[in-house]
């Protein structure tokens, strides 16, 4: 599964205003269930070109198509995200 276009402006529009805390992260897997959706630091993702960034967070794009998970900047490989938290948790 893929994540389209639709969905992608819809996390981004959430993830402008939101905190990134235990809350938001239940209501991004309730509005898209089955996606796959990690937390980290932001300093873990460091090295890494995120898809877009907030005040509060990078959202990065995952690539599960292959045996090996990988970020991408593509959305039309993306099959999950990453949401790198640039503040305390």
């Amino acid at each position: 599964m893929t994540l389209d276009e639709q969905s992608l402006g819809a996390i981004s529009a959430f993830l402008a205003t939101a905190e990134l805390d235990p809350a938001a992260l239940a209501e991004l897997r309730r509005r898209f269930p089955g996606l796959p959706l990690s937390r980290c630091d932001a300093s873990d993702v460091a090295d890494e070109t995120p898809y877009r960034s907030f005040e509060r967070c990078n959202l990065y794009l995952l690539d599960g198509r292959d045996h090996c998970v990988k970020l991408t900047t593509d959305p039309s490989c993306a099959t999950g995200v990453v949401l790198a938290s640039k503040g305390a948790r």
